[in-house]
């Protein structure tokens, strides 16, 4: 299995721990911050950006607003309520589910 079967699966969480953590942010702006965060191990394209963004939005969780920038309109995504709520939630089940992985990866750990 590649890294980018894996990140398919936790890509809304990374989105929404972002957007919890910066009131608001553009699609360009976090496959960037992804990438510092990681130093470049976790580079996250724009075909998988988008429809995850635009899911998240469907499901009420993203609201966006959109604002001139230099001349060209920029796309702000941010968290409704909902938004919030199911950031913390999902981020607790992915940090459930790492521990859960690294005790059956590394039983001594258990």
């Amino acid at each position: 299995m590649s890294s980018s079967k894996l990140l398919k699966g936790s890509l809304a969480t990374i989105v929404l721990k972002l957007l919890e953590e910066n009131e608001k942010m553009y699609g360009y702006e976090i496959t960037q911050k992804v990438k510092a965060i990681t130093a470049d191990e976790i580079q996250i394209t724009e075909g998988a950006l988008y429809p995850t963004l635009h899911k998240l939005e469907a499901e009420g969780l993203l609201t966006t607003e959109t604002q001139p920038v230099d001349g060209r309109v920029r796309k702000y995504y941010s968290l409704t309520k909902e938004g919030n709520a199911a950031a913390t939630n999902r981020i607790a089940e992915l940090q459930e589910f790492l521990l859960n992985l690294q005790k059956v990866l590394d039983p001594k750990l258990a």
